[in-house]
């Protein structure tokens, strides 16, 4: 019985690896190295690394830095706006009003409004993997429509390295901190950017509550707790593609120098200089033996002969090459290649179609799970609460009606029409047949349609004080349309017998 027992613990990972190739310990995966580590282990160790060599392909390579604004382009735009959805209508007028007024106080600097805010925190998420938001309240007298701020933090204010267990029973975990249940209580921050020259004090950590910090980043793995930058799988990809392209040009600099060599026969007796053994030099100008020009006809001398260099030219397969390297840059990072590129060359209506439509589907993914659950709605709530405390805007019963005042939709900027007649009539008819609402038409197109029905109310009563008819006017089709009665006129009668 023991014997058949180690029989069997002998051949059990043999049949494993049996079942699954790709857990084959063979020739072919002796140098596949695949480490088992946990959802932060694997991140954390090296996330210094990651961050500076994503921020320096930034800098550097046109691709990555490309790739980085037109992915930040695309989920912002000109910013995610709220539509108020509480209930009695003067009040969201107001408070659509006064939101409106404080998205240009939001920045702590003061050098972006909060749709710009939206755009520096997105691209910090891409670039680092995350990105800290710091609610900052500010004192009444101050002068501000809602006293609040928000001020935005790089990855590095919260080290991730920073591991240690409390006497209360928190733990802190890649510098957050942690209850006894698992809930974030707080961050434990630097002053100031360790990174920065000007940074005098970067051993203190401060502890900062959790309700006063938002952090934004893409979780990958359950458990996950620091962010990962966009650019990891593609990093050393494009390192090496960077290096490779610009030897490439390097070598087309060099084949552009066209140089002509004159060989003649050797001299029966050549003068000499008694102390180097050299030739004798008589021009001292350092003037070229034959200088070429338009139309020159150079006459060489008896058993003279010309030739010239024949530098290698750039290989026949490099676009072809460099458009399949872009192509695995382009799935690493989440775009497509055309978008990436902007080489169009043999891709149909149909064909990018389809690619816009899968892209446009992760882009609202990351709207919804990182833009608007991570940023958005908490600014909204912490925004609501100081405006009701400060007396901005009155809610009477805001603390046993908090639901009801906070609904909000977000609205991203709308996407473009491809085929703007094709697509506006498709609208129309899905509207007309009830399968989508006026409403969500609008919203799509990244507008408020109670501000288009106000806007369209006064330009129907300015047209009507100047006298004035448009075709784009629906009133006038109600006007000039025949109303149809149930009786036919006698002369119809008559004529029907």
């Amino acid at each position: 019985m023991r014997l058949r027992q180690k029989v069997a613990t002998w051949l059990l990972p043999e049949l494993k690896n049996l079942a699954y190739t790709s857990a084959g310990h063979g020739r072919r995966s002796q140098s596949w190295s695949a480490p088992a580590s946990g959802p932060n282990n694997a991140l954390t160790g090296n996330l210094g690394t990651l961050i500076n060599r994503s921020r320096a392909a930034i800098r550097n390579d046109p691709w990555a830095a490309s790739g980085l604004e037109k992915l930040v382009a695309n989920i912002i735009g000109t910013g995610i706006k709220p539509k108020s959805e509480a209930s009695n209508d003067r009040f969201r007028k107001k408070l659509q009003t006064l939101f409106l007024d404080w998205t240009d106080e939001s920045g702590a600097d003061g050098q972006l409004d909060f749709y710009g805010q939206q755009s520096l925190a997105t691209r910090s998420m891409l670039e680092s993997g995350e990105c800290f938001i710091r609610f900052r309240p500010r004192k009444l007298e101050d002068g501000f429509s809602v006293p609040l701020q928000l001020q935005l933090l790089e990855s590095e204010f919260v080290p991730w390295d920073y591991n240690d267990d409390l006497k209360n029973g928190h733990t802190i975990r890649a510098g957050i901190e942690f209850n006894a249940i698992g809930q974030r209580v707080a961050y434990w921050m630097h002053k100031a950017h360790p990174s920065d020259y000007t940074t005098l004090d970067t051993a203190n950590l401060r502890r900062i509550p959790a309700e006063q910090i938002l952090h934004i980043y893409e979780p990958l793995r359950p458990g996950q707790l620091r962010g990962q930058p966009l650019l990891t799988q593609v990093l050393l990809r494009m390192f090496h593609l960077d290096k490779f392209d610009d030897a490439t040009l390097l070598r087309q600099e060099i084949a552009n120098l066209f140089t002509g060599f004159i060989t003649k026969p050797a001299p029966e007796q050549e003068k000499v200089d008694p102390l180097t053994g050299r030739p004798i030099v008589y021009d001292l100008q350092g003037v070229p033996m034959v200088a070429m020009e338009p139309g020159t006809m150079q006459e060489l001398s008896p058993g003279e002969e010309i030739t010239f260099n024949t530098p290698p030219g750039a290989a026949s397969n490099y676009p072809d090459f460099i458009r399949q390297q872009l192509m695995a840059v382009a799935a690493g990072i989440g775009l497509p290649y055309e978008i990436l590129s902007g080489d169009m060359k043999g891709v149909s209506d149909r064909a990018l179609r389809v690619v816009l439509n899968e892209f446009r589907r992760r882009i609202q993914q990351i709207q919804h799970n990182q833009i608007v659950f991570q940023l958005c709605r908490p600014v909204w709530n912490y925004w609501l609460d100081l405006a009701v405390l400060s007396g901005a805007i009155h809610a009477p019963g805001y603390h046993t009606r908090k639901a009801d005042y906070r609904r909000v939709k977000w609205i991203p900027q709308g996407w473009p029409y491809m085929h703007p007649v094709q697509d506006m009539q498709a609208q129309n008819l899905a509207v007309r047949s009830g399968f989508k609402s006026r409403s969500e038409v609008v919203s799509e197109q990244g507008y408020d349609s109670e501000q288009i029905d106000d806007e369209i109310a006064a330009d129907n009563r300015r047209a009507d004080e100047l006298a004035l008819q448009y075709d784009s006017d629906a009133r006038n089709d109600l006007k000039t349309t025949p109303s149809t009665d149930k009786d036919d006129s006698p002369d119809e009668q008559k004529t029907a017998q």
